[in-house]
Order: structure tokens, then sequence, then C-alpha cells
């Protein structure tokens, strides 16, 4: 069986995967995360999660039945990239936008083996009820929302802004269960490895 490694620093990705029962070691793929001109959120989060699994397989060398997976989720709003905010002005500014709207998150994920690269992306729609300045403010001293694209985190204390959500729930925290279980199949990867047969 191929050895599964996790190119990401997400807690959340690493929470998923063992929700699925599929051992894993992390590894690091630090890359420039910076859009490039004109470029589609599309291409952008497949660039990324492509580029991830590429320099965490690149960190192994050789090492033999290795894959690596690596992932990229942004919230998308009137077709701009939301990142991670910048401080409190530019998250206040993110959370008042998505107020009483909904919005767009994509997640794409990519796992390689040294021979060949699969992608899948994943789009989910999600709806916020209307915030207020001050709960913005508490939100962002609560310290949830400063490392997340957004500006927030579904699976949080930011699930008090979601009145609706029409996609994938683990997609939108930043690993498509679903399609990452059966993508991981095709590279001999079993889920619920955690499980014994009686």
């Amino acid at each position: 069986m191929n050895s599964l490694y996790l190119a990401s620093g997400s807690p959340r990705r690493r929470e998923l995967l063992t929700q699925i029962g599929v051992p894993f070691t992390v590894v690091s793929a630090a890359i420039d995360e910076t859009p490039l001109a004109d470029e589609s959120a599309v291409s952008y989060v497949e660039r990324l999660a492509r580029g991830k699994a590429a320099a965490g397989r690149a960190a192994l060398a050789d090492t033999l039945g290795a894959c690596v997976l690596g992932a990229d989720t942004a919230v998308i709003l009137d077709g701009q990239i939301l990142g991670k905010p910048l401080d409190q002005a530019d998250a206040l500014a993110m959370l008042l936008a998505l107020s009483d709207r909904e919005h767009e998150v994509l997640t794409a994920i990519s796992l390689l083996d040294g021979q060949h690269c699969e992608t899948r992306l994943v789009s989910s729609r999600v709806r916020f009820r209307k915030i207020s300045a001050d709960e913005a403010t508490t939100y962002w001293h609560s310290g949830e929302p400063q490392d997340k694209a957004g500006g927030y985190a579904i699976q949080g204390l930011g699930a008090v802004f979601v009145a609706g959500l029409n996609g994938s729930y683990s997609a939108v925290v930043g690993l498509p269960v679903c399609e990452t279980a059966e993508l991981l199949g095709q590279f001999g990867i079993p889920c619920w490895q955690n499980l014994t047969v009686r």
C-alpha cells in the first residue's frame, strides 16, 4: 500500500483525514500563494493544490510509494479571491462584504505519486446572514479569523453567520472528504484503515 503524506499545515485538513481513517505524515510545502495576473479563481486554487503536492513530493526526494496530497481553499465574492485577512480592518471589510449575501468557496485537491498527478475541484455556495460591525469586531478578537480564507471558519465560531450551504461542508472546512476518499482509492490508499473486520 502506498504511504500518504499531507502537504498542509492545516489542523482542519489533518482532522478530516483522521476522521476517515487514513494514516498520513505531514510534510512541509511552503509555496508562493500570490495570485497571478488575470488568473481565474479556479485556476488559482488548482495551481496551488498542485504546487503544494509537488513541493511536498520534492521534499521527500526518492521515497518509494509516497503519495502527496495538496489542497487549497479560496473564498470568492464578486469574482474576487478573499484571502487570509492582513489585519483587523481587512477582516472586518471581508465579513461586512460577505454579510447578508451568498459567496462561493472553491477547494482543490491534488494527489501526486511521482509519476502522475490527479486534481479535483469542489465548488460550494455559502449564504451569510446579516453581520453587524460589532459582531465582526468581536469575532476578530476571538482570534479565529486571522488565518482563515475569507476571514471566517465554518467549523468554528463563524458558524453562527452561516444561514445556508449548498455543496460540501467538508470542502468549505478545507478538504472535500468524498472526493478525497475517491482520489485516494485511485492511488491504492483505502479509507477506514482503523476499522477491523470481524
